[in-house]
């Protein structure tokens, strides 16, 4: 199917949706990428700024470490410069002039060993030796504040930034920081933790003194909000908006009254009165010329209606009185031909007039069943039809016969009349033909629903032999002759096997 055909199958509300957006799609996607490319600059401007903020707040402790690094090899210098006696005093006062410095020192040898310290730092044999000019740093053995040590001439100072002064430092950049996290090879300080419920961190790296320490900082993604969004895809928007109400209007303007139109025609039901149409079918005075001209039409259609139903059922009642004729008419013959029958001289006679009577019989019963099946329009059905045949036969055999036994097992299926006639012969031949050579033995007759659209219809009797014989009577040939046109008549083949014919014949669906 190609794209004008599916497009032509479509609602009317739905081709002029497609239509607008098509007409309106080229501004649409100039106006969506405008829109876009405005939130993606001012996302980017976002992260630009929470990159900033995160370079600030690891500055702040670079510019620490290195203003105590600084005072701290100053005061050292002095301080060890009149010898290892009252090194830390000359030392302190150094660093007492110095605004914004951790006091907390320690002296060493240049080989580690302590000399004097302000306040005790713990074990910071782990620390490595410094050389003169030479600035360590990382975190301190305790885990709890950065610990520094630089090189002086005849010696080493070591001294440590508690958190209070390193958070000191952070909040004086002025802005809000959810996590932050200073590393150096093997441990960890947590300067803020963001705690439970804090999502989505933009977290960057930033190395500070030199190497040896990195700053982990996370700071809160910045994105613009969905009334920002709203107001950069205004124009989009305003476009869908225009299309949907164009939409809407057509909808309920014109689609709807139609809907309602068609509905009520469709649902028009002729048993239940005459044709009920809407009365508000919408302001437009097109849809209600239609439905005046829908109610003109129908009631033209109901008064011809009415007219071809009369004369159906005049050619229905005819129809039926010629089939009644018929019938009467093969009864008649049949009973003539009994009332010879029995008055015939010669006993060939006699069987000949049954012979015949038999057949007239059979047409007679599938008149009489089709008669019936006028009145149910479902096909012939062939259940009570080899029933009523089989009653017959059995009434109609020769003296020698009178004790014939016809088993029947049927499936109850219909089939056409033709049909029927080719079933109820091809019956009437095997069964006369059983009944004559063979009057002792019983026959059986089945009937079996093989398919959707046939069935199966099989003759059991030890008197039948398929042919081949090359003693067969004439009686016999003509008989297989007889059978096996029947057989045709169904458009089957007669399948002989010895003591069970079968043919295929055309039924209805179940």
């Amino acid at each position: 199917m190609s794209a004008a055909e599916r497009f032509a199958r479509l609602p009317t509300a739905a081709k002029l949706l497609l239509i607008l957006t098509a007409v309106l799609l080229p501004i649409g996607i100039g106006l969506a990428y405008v829109g876009q490319e405005g939130i993606r600059e001012a996302n980017s401007a976002l992260e630009g700024r929470s990159q900033d903020q995160a370079q600030v707040a690891a500055r702040s402790i670079e510019s620490l470490i290195a203003r105590n690094a600084l005072a701290l090899r100053i005061a050292a210098n002095g301080g060890l410069e009149g010898g290892a006696s009252r090194a830390c005093d000359r030392a302190r006062n150094a660093l007492a002039i110095a605004p914004a410095v951790s006091q907390a020192f320690e002296l060493e040898s240049p080989d580690g060993n302590p000399i004097c310290q302000t306040v005790s730092l713990g074990d910071t044999s782990s620390l490595p030796v410094t050389a003169p000019g030479a600035i360590t740093v990382q975190i301190s053995p305790a885990g709890n504040a950065i610990a520094l040590r630089t090189g002086v001439i005849n010696g080493m100072a070591t001294a440590v930034i508690p958190l209070q002064e390193l958070r000191a430092a952070i909040s004086d950049a002025g802005f809000d920081i959810p996590l932050l996290v200073i590393r150096d090879r093997d441990d960890e300080l947590t300067l803020i933790d963001p705690g439970e419920g804090v999502d989505d961190l933009a977290v960057s790296d930033w190395p500070i003194a030199g190497t040896d320490l990195k700053v982990r900082v996370g700071m809160a993604e910045q994105r613009i909000t969905t009334a920002d969004r709203l107001l950069l895809l205004l124009p989009l928007l305003m476009w869908v908006a225009a299309a949907l109400i164009a939409w809407l209007l057509v909808s309920r303007l014109l689609i709807r009254p139609l809907k309602r139109l068609q509905r009520s025609v469709q649902g028009y039901d002729p048993a239940q009165g005459p044709l009920q149409l809407p009365r508000k079918v919408g302001p437009s005075t097109e849809i209600q010329d239609l439905r005046d001209a829908f109610g003109r039409a129908f009631s033209r259609a109901e008064e011809s209606e009415r007219e071809v139903t009369t004369a159906l059922e005049g050619q229905k009642r005819l129809v039926r009185e010629v089939h009644h004729r018929v019938k009467n008419n093969l009864q008649v013959v049949a009973s003539l031909l009994n009332i010879h029958g029995r008055s015939a001289a010669t006993t060939e006679a006699r069987a000949a007039y049954a012979s015949i009577s038999r057949r007239v019989g059979a047409l007679s019963i599938v008149h009489r069943n089709h008669f019936a099946e006028m009145e149910e329009s479902r096909g012939i059905a062939l259940r009570p039809l080899l029933t009523e045949l089989a009653a017959e036969l059995r009434a109609s055999a020769p003296e020698a016969a009178r004790g014939l036994m016809i088993e029947l097992d049927l499936d109850s299926v219909y089939t056409t009349q033709d049909a029927a006639v080719a079933v109820a012969f091809l019956v009437t031949e095997i069964v006369e033909f059983a009944m004559l050579n063979c009057p002792q033995d019983p026959i059986e007759v089945s009937l079996r629903r093989s398919s959707e659209l046939t069935g199966r219809l099989t003759l059991n009797s030890r008197v039948l032999v398929p042919e081949g014989d090359s003693n067969e009577t004439p009686e016999k040939v003509q008989f297989e002759r007889i059978v096996g046109g029947l057989a045709k008549q169904l458009r089957s083949n007669l399948d002989r096997k010895l003591g069970r014919y079968s043919v295929d014949l055309p039924v209805f669906p179940a």
